[in-house]
């Protein structure tokens, strides 16, 4: 039985940063993670023996860890968190940095992700991603995501009637989000027509419905409300959050993520419902993942994905701005910084500080990951509920 959330007191979120958006690099993720701490350091004005927690978040640290990137950053710690949950990764390091400096058990938390993604880092990464899919898939000639979520997207269109301009219209909608975004690897506009003529990849996805990986990094700092003000600094509120871990553990396929779980009281803890919100930054490995977040997260009821997304406009001017930045399907997908995309654009629509366009009189916004997919379902999902604080 759940016991219902309470918000959080005083915690906010500051200094976003976004770093080193490439296809091929020649860095280590341990170089791109103390860019990325010098970078929020430099934006709040402090210097490393003020922070005392790190969370950390990626795939291709291995082997080393946020221990081990705590000694190599020379920070003296009292709360450290290792992430390997994917997508999902910058929920649980919010929540559990919040509350952390909720408790005093920590002054201000470092949340950093990055990953380098060569070629041979994702076929390594795919390889050994887990080891139900390299025992229980690979042997069978299933590897990667793209079968996975090919399977997922053919069920769902023929449970609800979606059609590829569906799935199209969000991608295309993000892929104008992101012509003014610098880190996006994505910046010419994407037309139906060219969407709808691209190469299959695994019917009935294509092309343009799979994110590219590559390399890249993003941030963003935890602490109490009174130190930012304190520093100056602009921030978000962290209003509310959830997590969900192998929802639905009986059903064959996953056409429903574990948000709809844990989105009520969600909302709930937060006194604002999703009517409430001027964003939605949601994670978009796929589009099919999309249609279930507006449906799991309250935006339509269930099994109303495809009218909702027919009849809305998800651009930044629209009536739901949908993944601001462009995401995942424009920017590129860094590892587990994927995870972290929509948290840092969702600081910034919050803070004024957007590095592309903003969405007009943001006071309220909701930011989903969801992540860890082996053969059937993505194992874990989460959401945060954020409201404008400090603005710059």
């Amino acid at each position: 039985m759940d016991v219902a959330p309470r918000g959080y007191d005083g915690v906010v979120l500051t200094s976003p940063v976004s770093f080193g958006y490439r296809r091929y690099v020649l860095r280590d993720t341990q170089w791109y993670l103390a860019r990325l701490l010098a970078a929020c350091l430099a934006h709040a004005g402090i210097g490393k023996r003020q922070v005392d927690g790190l969370a950390v978040a990626s795939f291709t640290l291995h082997p080393d860890g946020a221990a081990a990137m705590a000694e190599q950053l020379g920070l003296e710690l009292r709360f450290l968190e290792d992430l390997d949950v994917g997508g999902t990764s910058a929920v649980l390091a919010l929540r559990r940095a919040a509350r952390a400096v909720e408790a005093g058990e920590a002054e201000i938390v470092a949340c950093l992700a990055a990953d380098v993604m060569g070629k041979a880092d994702f076929e390594a990464l795919i390889a050994n991603f887990s080891s139900n899919a390299r025992d229980a898939m690979h042997p069978y000639g299933a590897a990667g995501p793209n079968a996975v979520f090919a399977m997922i997207t053919q069920a769902y269109v023929v449970r609800h009637g979606t059609r590829r301009e569906d799935f199209g219209k969000l991608c295309i909608a993000q892929r104008q989000n992101a012509l003014a975004n610098p880190h996006a690897l994505f910046r010419r506009p994407l037309s139906m027509e060219a969407y709808l003529a691209a190469r299959p990849v695994a019917e009935p996805l294509h092309l343009f419905d799979c994110v590219m990986p590559c390399s890249g990094g993003e941030a963003f700092l935890v602490m109490r409300e009174a130190r930012a003000r304190a520093l100056g600094l602009p921030y978000a509120r962290l209003l509310a959050a959830m997590e969900r871990h192998n929802a639905f553990a009986d059903e064959d396929l996953q056409l429903a993520g574990g948000w709809g779980l844990g989105a009520e009281a969600m909302y709930a803890a937060a006194a604002a419902g999703p009517e409430a919100m001027d964003f939605l930054q949601g994670y978009d490995d796929y589009p099919v993942v999309l249609m279930m977040q507006l449906e799991n997260l309250g935006f339509c009821a269930a099994g109303e994905a495809t009218e909702f997304v027919r009849r809305t406009r998800f651009e930044t001017t629209g009536s739901l701005p949908l993944n601001t930045s462009g995401g995942q399907l424009s920017v590129g997908q860094a590892g587990a910084a994927g995870g972290f995309l929509g948290m840092v654009e969702g600081i910034r629509q919050l803070t004024g500080e957007t590095q592309g366009d903003q969405v007009a009189a943001a006071r309220h916004g909701l930011v989903s990951g969801f992540g860890m997919v082996n053969f059937r379902r993505g194992i874990t999902c989460g959401a945060a509920l954020l409201a404008q604080g400090a603005r710059a």
